[in-house]
């Protein structure tokens, strides 16, 4: 079943984008990720089998204040 999670980021700069796209794009499981919002601080992950709290932990850990806003399966159009 393929997972679709969006987490709210602290992103300050450019470079801590990159390091949070970086963090997110390494873990097991992940497909897609990318940015939306209108500041560009909303992280949309889209992969099958991940853990969602390792990967906050880690975006946590590395990059900043992270909130999980959505977790829900991921069904095609």
């Amino acid at each position: 079943m393929k997972q679709k999670i969006v987490m709210k980021v602290h992103m300050s700069c450019q470079k801590c984008r990159t390091k949070a796209l970086k963090v997110v794009a390494s873990a097991n499981g992940v497909s897609f990720v990318g940015l939306e919002g209108e500041a560009r601080d909303k992280l949309v992950v889209i992969g099958e089998g991940m853990d969602v709290v390792k990967l906050t932990n880690s975006l946590r850990k590395k990059v900043g204040h992270t909130d999980i806003i959505s977790l829900a399966e991921n069904k095609p159009k």
